[in-house]
């Protein structure tokens, strides 16, 4: 077992420090000019100047020694101008053009919304998605299983952005039973506060993310019920809901931990359109408004790091995860 969680994690190092040096490479070398872009947006913008600007942003510097910049930042301290000398403490992600400050410092303040919304997103779509699939494969057929059926194909037939902007107007506007945006969120507030402003973005996350989990869970216990060893387990006499639950859904739940494991990286990375419909200030909307002109480049390439990051690093949990409980991965 040990051996296998050694090779995931020097996996996982590779593709992050691969990941790190394809992103700096697109990003620095790519066709936009950042320094001709806030040369410009200021007045009596010279070929002096905007010499000056490159040199104080870096863009001069050739691509290998601009990337030991960019690693060394996260391990010490660094100093960077524009036009005045501002201090970037490790672990330094760059400075954003936008505001002149430490990228590191925004991600610390903007990304506890996006922790709190995806956890309790994660958590209602997977209870829910669960608890429901196991509930139509136990009485399949029935009125409630192609009921369930039917609305989670509704759900996915919908797009995303269109329900939540209709659950936004009604329940926020028409309806004003939840908060318009979730301004003013601090997570050491009163939870009280928090859970009224992300009630209704939970509960949105949950029963779409949910419908995709019921006809993953239906269809694996559906499958698993049908296996020899549940029916000799029935024949001896156990009781329905030992089957039900010890020998059937541990079985079944396994591909379900793994697509719900990417599924909860996805959320960790930022649900944009749910930050920017509710006005929560979190990581997607951050990387949203980073694109506007001037495009701020070191917000988008620690983003798309730490994005990398969050992805290969779920990935690695999955794979530690579903290899206790199927041991067959870890024998292959």
């Amino acid at each position: 077992m040990l051996g296998f969680i050694v090779r995931r994690l020097i996996s996982a190092a590779l593709v992050v420090v691969l990941t790190s040096m394809l992103v700096f490479t697109l990003f620095y070398k790519g066709p936009s000019d950042p320094a001709m872009d806030l040369c410009q947006a200021n007045n009596h913008c010279t070929p002096a100047k905007l010499h000056l600007l490159e040199h104080d942003m870096g863009l001069d510097l050739s691509l290998p020694k601009a990337y030991g910049q960019f690693i060394g930042g996260l391990f010490h301290s660094r100093t960077m101008n524009f036009g005045t000398p501002i201090a970037c403490p490790a672990p330094c992600l760059g400075i954003s053009y936008s505001n002149r400050e430490p990228i590191t410092s925004q991600l610390i303040h903007k990304y506890p919304a996006t922790l709190v919304l995806a956890l309790g997103g994660a958590f209602i779509e997977l209870v829910l998605g669960i608890g429901i699939g196991v509930y139509t494969a136990r009485y399949k057929g029935g009125f409630f299983d192609r009921f369930m059926v039917g609305s989670t194909l509704v759900v996915q037939a919908i797009p995303y952005y269109l329900i939540a902007l209709l659950v936004w107007i009604f329940l926020t506007l028409k309806f004003p039973i939840f908060p318009q945006s979730a301004e003013g969120f601090s997570i050491t507030g009163n939870p009280g506060a928090t859970f009224h402003m992300f009630a209704l973005p939970w509960l949105l996350i949950g029963v779409t993310g949910a419908a995709n989990y019921i006809r993953y869970t239906r269809g694996q216990m559906i499958e698993t019920m049908g296996e020899d060893y549940v029916r000799t387990a029935t024949a001896k006499g156990l009781p329905a809901r030992t089957v039900l639950f010890k020998h059937s859904l541990r079985a079944a739940i396994a591909p379900v931990v793994t697509i719900f494991g990417l599924d909860l990286a996805v959320l960790l990375t930022g649900t944009i359109f749910t930050e920017q419909i509710f006005g929560i200030d979190g990581f997607g909307r951050w990387s949203i408004l980073s694109m506007r002109t001037p495009i701020d480049f070191p917000v988008l390439t620690a983003n798309t790091l730490l994005t990398a990051i969050i992805i290969v690093l779920a990935n690695l949990v999955v794979d530690i995860f579903y290899s206790f409980l199927d041991p067959r991965v870890r024998i292959s």
